[in-house]
């Protein structure tokens, strides 16, 4: 199995109460702690608007942080799950992706989806098209940045977005391009762009859900003649681990306390059984086999949010020294 770890970047609620002038010191730390142990990837969100509410509490920008984890880490991978399609133009993105390939030295990685935050979308003037129109642009964004990543320059006259040789050098270092993740579970448009594009796929983490998706992702493969064991499937986990159970519980009454100023009680409420029926919710040997039990499924990548990670990082510790190590 392998492992990725999300860095804290405000949208969740999760660096309330730091001084914003201290934050990137946080993030930066934790960038490079997760550099200096076994995860392969750090990822961040896309998005601008804290979560679940709208509110004036930080949220940093992804693409500005990956720059900054280029220049601050040594190893480590380094995505986002998932950037939005329509928030920047793609000839505009594969640029700015190329950039943070380079300045890493080719550890970059493209999280890449349709978007869904509607009132983020409002607020930054971007409207809010319908999920055919948001999907058409994911498909016209990954075959600009595809094309970009591996020869230089892309052109498309396509129905969302025009683009007439648009240089993007120097390409990225990664032989072939950036690996994209196509990110999201729809059936009929994104499972086949990721069938298409995709090195990595992200989807639930569910078992008979991650089931489903993988067999239409197969169909897909099939009748695109690619090879469906190329992508490797990923899921993402809000992880909250405790030595025992009872300890798993007082960690999350801690973070639900910290969120209940910020969400009031029914949303402090639902995020709490969230992470209640998270497989990412327990002790070590509960979370080890729930992770193996989807690693049977074929589940090849596991990506994990701590939201106490801001705070406190004996619970990663704790996951990083009894279920990496059991799943190394």
């Amino acid at each position: 199995m392998r492992f990725g770890t999300f860095i804290p970047q405000g949208w969740r609620f999760d660096l309330v109460g730091i001084d914003p002038a201290a934050q990137w010191d946080v993030m930066r730390s934790l960038a490079q702690r997760a550099d200096a142990g076994a995860w392969e990837t750090l990822f961040v969100y896309d998005h601008f608007h804290t979560t679940p509410v709208h509110s004036a509490e930080a949220t940093h920008e992804a693409w500005t942080l990956l720059s900054a984890f280029s220049a601050s880490t040594d190893r480590i991978r380094l995505g986002q799950m998932c950037t939005c399609m329509s928030y920047r133009n793609p000839a505009y993105l594969a640029k700015v992706a190329a950039t943070v390939d380079i300045i890493s030295g080719g550890r970059a990685e493209m999280g890449i989806g349709g978007g869904w935050y509607e009132h983020e979308w409002r607020a930054y003037g971007y409207g809010f098209p319908p999920i055919k129109e948001r999907l058409g642009r994911l498909r016209e964004g990954v075959d600009i940045m595809s094309q970009a990543w591996t020869t230089g320059s892309a052109t498309l006259d396509g129905e969302y977005y025009q683009v007439d040789g648009a240089i993007v050098q120097p390409k990225p270092l990664q032989p072939g391009g950036i690996p994209l993740w196509i990110a999201g579970g729809g059936e009929k448009v994104t499972l086949r762009i990721a069938a298409k594009y995709a090195t990595y796929t992200n989807y639930s983490a569910e078992a008979s859900e991650f089931d489903r998706k993988s067999e239409i992702l197969r169909g897909h493969c099939a009748d695109l003649g690619r090879d469906f064991d190329e992508i490797t499937r990923s899921a993402s986990f809000n992880t909250i681990i405790g030595a025992t159970e009872a300890e798993a519980h007082d960690r999350l009454a801690a973070v639900k306390a910290r969120l209940l100023p910020h969400l009031g009680q029914e949303r402090a409420d639902a995020v709490e059984q969230d992470y209640l029926s998270s497989p990412g919710f327990g002790t070590p040997e509960q979370v080890s086999e729930r992770i193996a039990a989807l690693a049977a499924r074929g589940l090849g990548y596991a990506i994990h949010y701590f939201p106490e990670a801001a705070y406190d990082t004996s619970g990663i510790d704790l996951f990083e020294r009894e279920v990496m190590s059991a799943h190394a």
